[in-house]
C-alpha cells in the first residue's frame, strides 16, 4: 500500500515514519522546500527520541520518501493523510483551519481515482464534512471517502505511542474506506490493539474530549496542591490515595506550574469555541482554561516570595524551558510566562535546557543562555526548576551550594524531597507540600 502524508510537522513526520516502519510505502509532502531538502539529507527538524533512526532506516529502504510534489504524491497513493497545523486563531481561540482547507482544495484538483482522505490534524467537529463539501465543489466527479483518524501522540514518547497505542480511533462511513484503514493498521491487530470505528463527528470529538479530560486532571491536582499547602498536607500522598482508585487512575495527577505544549492549550480553547457555536457550553473546560492561565501567570510570585519579596537586580537560575522533558517544544511552556514576569520584576536570569535552547533563543529575550546546568547557578541567589528533565534529578548539591550565593531552591516539579534538601542546607520550596 502507498500513502501520502501531507505536512511534515510533528504529527505528519512521526506518523509517516511509523507507517513506513509498518511496511507501508509513505511519501511525506510539504511546501517548505528547505525542510524537504533537509529531510532528504537526513536532518530531522524536531527532537523526538528514536525518530531519527526510524526515518534513516526507512528512507534507506525506500519505504519513506520526502517531496514537495503534492500532485504526484496524491495520484500515486491509495490514502492521503492531512497532517497540517491547526493553531488557535488569533483573537477568538477557534482552530484555524486555513491549512486544512487549502490542502483539501489542492487534493480536489488532482484526484483521478478513488482515494481515502484521512484527517490526522486535530480539527473541530464538522471539519470532515466541510472538507468533503470543498472537494466535491471543486471536483464533482471525484471518488473518495473522508476518514477521521486522530493522533494520540505524546511528545517525548510518540514512537511508542504510535507503534503500541492504547487505542486507534477511526471515523469512517463506508466499507471500502474501512477496509483500507484496517489494512493500514493490520500490524496493530496482531498485538490486539483496541480499534474503535465511529462516525466522523464522534471521532473528531473523541480527540478533543481526551485532551480536555487530561488537562482537567492536571488542573484539578494543581488546585488541590494549593489547598494542601494551606493545611499542611502532602499533595503526592493525596495523588497516590486517589490515583489508586481504578476509576480515577494515577496518570496526570502530578502538580506543577500548569500545562502547556502544542495540544492542551489550543485544543481546550478550540473545544470551548466549538461547543459555544452549537449552543452547548462546556463550563468545566472554560474553568480549566481560566485556572491554568492564572496559574502560569502567578508562578513567578513563588520565586519572588522565596527571595524575600524582591528579585530586583538579583540573579535567578532557571533549569528547564520546554513545556515537558524529551522535547524541544516551547509552545505555551510555563517557563515563558514565568521568565517574562521575573524579568519584568527586575530579575537577572540565567537559563539552561537540554534540548530547547535553540527554540528558546527565538522567543525569550533579555536573559543569559548557559552551556549547562551548573553555569546557570554561578552567583545565583535562587535556583528554579521548571521542567523535570532527568539530568536535573541528580544534581551535585555540594557543588550547587558552592556555586550559588544563597542556597534557595524553588522546585516547581517536586523532583526532590524536602528532607534531602534540608540536609544540604537549602531553603526549599515545592508544590503542594510544606516549605522548609
Amino acid at each position: 500500500m502507498r500513502i501520502a502524508m501531507i505536512g511534515t510537522g510533528y504529527v505528519g513526520l512521526v506518523s509517516g515514519a511509523c507507517f513506513s516502519e509498518f511496511g507501508v510505502d509513505v511519501t511525506c509532502v510539504d511546501k517548505d522546500e528547505n525542510k524537504i531538502k533537509d529531510l532528504n539529507s537526513g536532518i530531522i527538524p524536531i527532537y523526538e527520541p528514536g525518530l531519527d533512526e526510524i526515518v534513516r532506516n526507512n528512507y534507506k529502504s525506500g519505504r519513506l520518501k520526502f517531496s514537495t510534489n503534492l500532485k504526484e504524491s496524491v495520484k500515486e497513493s491509495e490514502a492521503i493523510f492531512i497532517a497540517v497545523g491547526t493553531p488557535s486563531r488569533r483573537g477568538d481561540g477557534h482552530a484555524d483551519l486555513t491549512y486544512v482547507y487549502d490542502v483539501a482544495k489542492e487534493i480536489a484538483s488532482v484526484i483521478d481515482s478513488y482515494k481515502v482522505i484521512a484527517m490526522k490534524s486535530t480539527v473541530p467537529v464538522g471539519t470532515g464534512r466541510e472538507v468533503h463539501k470543498i472537494i466535491k465543489k471543486i471536483n464533482p466527479n471525484a471518488e473518495f471517502d473522508i476518514v477521521s483518524n486522530p493522533e494520540f501522540l505524546r511528545e517525548g514518547s510518540a514512537i511508542n505511542d504510535f507503534m503500541r497505542p492504547d487505542r486507534v480511533v477511526i471515523g469512517v462511513e463506508s466499507e471500502k474506506a474501512k477496509s483500507i484503514m484496517r489494512h493500514l493498521y493490520k500490524v496493530l491487530y496482531l498485538i490486539e490493539t483496541p480499534i474503535l470505528y465511529t462516525n466522523l463527528e464522534t471521532s473528531e470529538i473523541i480527540k478533543y474530549a481526551a485532551n480536555t479530560f487530561l488537562a482537567t486532571k492536571i488542573t484539578f491536582i494543581n488546585e488541590i496542591s494549593d489547598f494542601c499547602e494551606k493545611v499542611g498536607a502532602d499533595v503526592h500522598d493525596v495523588s497516590k490515595g486517589i490515583g489508586l482508585d481504578k476509576r480515577i487512575g494515577s496518570k496526570f495527577l502530578h502538580p506543577g506550574p500548569g500545562y502547556g505544549g502544542s495540544c492542551f492549550p489550543k485544543d481546550t480553547l478550540a473545544f470551548i469555541k466549538s461547543a459555544q457555536d452549537y449552543s452547548s457550553p462546556l463550563s468545566i473546560v472554560e474553568t480549566v482554561v481560566d485556572i491554568n492561565t492564572k496559574r502560569k501567570a502567578e508562578m513567578h510570585q513563588r520565586v519572588i516570595n522565596a527571595c524575600n519579596g524582591s528579585v530586583e537586580g538579583k540573579k535567578i537560575a532557571i533549569l528547564g524551558l520546554t513545556f515537558k522533558p524529551n522535547t524541544d517544544d516551547m509552545r505555551d511552556s510555563p517557563a515563558l510566562t514565568i521568565i517574562d514576569n521575573l524579568v519584568e520584576a527586575g530579575a537577572v536570569i540565567s537559563a539552561y535546557d537540554p534540548s530547547g535552547m535553540d527554540e528558546a533563543k527565538k522567543i525569550i529575550k533579555n536573559i543569559k543562555f548557559c552551556k549547562n546546568s551548573y553555569e546557570t547557578m554561578e552567583s545565583a541567589i535562587c535556583l528554579v526548576i521548571i521542567t523535570e528533565w532527568n539530568e536535573f534529578r541528580s544534581l551535585d548539591f555540594t557543588r550547587v551550594r558552592e556555586l550559588m550565593e544563597k542556597p534557595v531552591l524553588v522546585d516547581l516539579r517536586n523532583i526532590y524531597l524536602p528532607e534531602d534538601m534540608r540536609s544540604y542546607g537549602f531553603t526549599y520550596f515545592s508544590i503542594g507540600r510544606s516549605s522548609s
